[in-house]
């Protein structure tokens, strides 16, 4: 077994949890520099992991700290109402 899996099998869940905050800060920080598609995957692997009842505050933030991606998120966070007035 490689040396990295054996330090991953280390970690404790606190360890394993702050980093993956980290992770996160980190791609948060980065949002504007990453590709529309990597943007839009990421965003729903959140709210797939939260729940849809977070896709709204995501959208919020992300469009508050990044203006590129008010539109894309913005659409996608708000549903529309359909023909029949719904």
């Amino acid at each position: 077994m490689p040396e990295s899996q054996d330090r991953s099998k280390e970690l404790s869940g606190e360890a394993q949890e702050r980093i993956y905050r980290i992770l996160g800060q980190g791609v948060a920080h980065s949002w504007s520099n990453l590709p529309q598609p990597i943007q839009q995957e990421l965003f729903e692997a959140a709210v797939k992991s939260e729940g849809e009842g977070m896709r709204e505050p995501i959208a919020q933030l992300l469009h508050r700290e990044h203006h590129r991606t008010k539109s894309s998120l913005q659409a996608r966070a708000i549903p529309e109402p359909d023909s029949k007035g719904g």
